[in-house]
């Protein structure tokens, strides 16, 4: 059997450019070894980074005989979202959590779900001036915020639901650019020097979000939440197989993880999709035309289901994705996968950038084409925004749901226009890439 590949680079250069600029990383290193290679960022063992459909398949459906759904490699979230989060525990302990957590993503749920997205999409939007100029990352992470403080927590406007949403963001903002993204690479930069400090107003937001979220814990426990459809309530009110429902410590890591990982990417996601449609203004009047056919005041659901929509937002998801890549299976014995030999104790990370961007699997991908998901159906292992196995996305529906929403809302019923013709390019922003400008627009009023 082969080696896996390694690049020219000495892992120390690897790095600072995994972190300075990941995307260009990932294309310099799959010129080099085009289906898998060692991706020196953690010392010379690395990880293994994958990007063959095929190869993609076999990570995410074998056992535990083979792949183990680490945790190992995921550590740099743990100052994000705490330990007892479903992106860190593993095995059983992960296992029965996500069975407790996914009911109140799935169904009737997302039907309620659907007029709130729209609703706050509206509000949101109509608050700008005609000939104003904004950034619509900022404008989307308001309106993704906001569902999330809405669905997950039941907070209507409160000045509890104020102080979180100025302290959530503040929180997310710290690792806007690839520079204080850094902080979560390198613990020793890791330093409370004060208020002034990157890391200083980390801990210190995190501690006001933390003592609002137990604050809002601690009223719940006191209420009757069978009549609550939020999914705090319903995470309090389930209980696992021994009847055991969560701690506070518990609830609040999920809460963390939800309102970080999940406002964040969806955010992100919302305004590269607002990039793409405006950059290809065809595009955007075969969308506009679409949702125009549903009549005045569609139902949000019956939007939701327009498959040239949801070509757009898959083709977004495609070009640039979100998540660059799967989280961590760990090698438990020693294998091959297409013909190259795994060891023991190796970490596989399936590749979704490198995965997204293979001209055999999307011809001409450099180019937005969202028709390519009207001609064919890609397998779960050509396209994979959400990840895949035991650790896919558990809020998938809800993120693919307020995408849609949010984009349908607004280019039917305003009009927007890109600030510059130049290409907007991905940069790092925490673990995620997003839009390095944030696209910048203008507000040319209501359609």
């Amino acid at each position: 059997m082969k080696s896996i590949p390694r690049l020219k680079q000495p892992s120390w250069q690897q790095k600072l450019h995994w972190v300075a600029k990941p995307h260009k990383y990932m294309d310099s290193a799959a010129q080099q070894a085009p289906d898998i290679f060692v991706a020196e960022i953690t010392g010379k063992d690395g990880y293994v980074f994958v990007n063959h459909p095929e190869a993609m398949r076999q990570i995410v459906t074998s056992d535990r005989q083979k792949f183990f759904a680490s945790s190992t490699g995921s550590e740099i979230l743990r100052p994000l979202v705490g330990g007892n989060s479903l992106l860190l525990i593993e095995g059983d302990h992960h296992k029965q959590r996500r069975k407790l957590l996914l009911p109140p993503f799935h169904g009737e749920r997302m039907q309620a779900y659907g007029q709130l997205i729209c609703d706050l999409t509206h509000e949101i939007i109509s608050q700008l001036q005609p000939g104003e100029t904004f950034i619509a990352r900022q404008i989307t992470q308001t309106v993704s915020l906001q569902v999330i403080l809405e669905a997950v927590y039941g907070l209507q406007t409160s000045d509890r639901s104020l102080e979180l949403t100025q302290r959530i963001t503040k929180l997310a903002n710290i690792f806007e650019s690839s520079l204080t993204s850094a902080l979560l690479f390198f613990p020793w930069f890791q330093q409370d020097w004060g208020t002034w400090s990157p890391w200083g107003s980390f801990i210190r937001q995190q501690r006001a979000i933390d003592e609002a979220i137990y604050q809002e814990i601690a009223t719940r426990r006191t209420e009757d939440l069978s009549q609550r459809q939020d999914i705090l309530s319903l995470m309090m009110s389930a209980q696992d197989e021994a009847g055991e429902g969560m701690k506070d410590i518990e609830l609040r890591d999920e809460l963390m993880t939800l309102m970080l990982a999940g406002h964040e990417t969806t955010a992100t996601a919302i305004a590269w999709s607002l990039y793409w449609v405006h950059r290809h203004p065809e595009i955007k009047a075969k969308l506009q035309t679409e949702i125009a056919s549903l009549g005045v005041d569609p139902n949000p659901m019956d939007v939701a289901k327009l498959p040239y929509l949801d070509a757009v937002c898959k083709e977004t998801l495609r070009i640039t994705p979100v998540a660059m890549l799967t989280f961590p299976r760990m090698v438990v014995e020693s294998t091959e996968l297409m013909g190259y030999q795994l060891e023991v104790g190796q970490l596989l990370m399936g590749c979704i950038y490198l995965l997204h961007q293979r001209e055999d699997v999307y011809p001409e991908h450099h180019k937005f084409q969202p028709e390519r998901f009207l001609e064919r159906e890609f397998s779960a292992y050509e396209f994979f925004p959400f990840g895949g196995g035991k650790r896919r996305c558990i809020g998938e529906a809800l993120a693919k749901l307020e995408m849609k929403l949010v984009l349908a809302t607004i280019i039917s019923q305003y009009e927007l226009e890109l600030t510059s013709d130049r290409p907007e390019v991905p940069a790092r922003r925490g673990v995620t890439l997003a839009p390095k400008t944030g696209v910048q627009m203008i507000f040319k009023g209501s359609s």
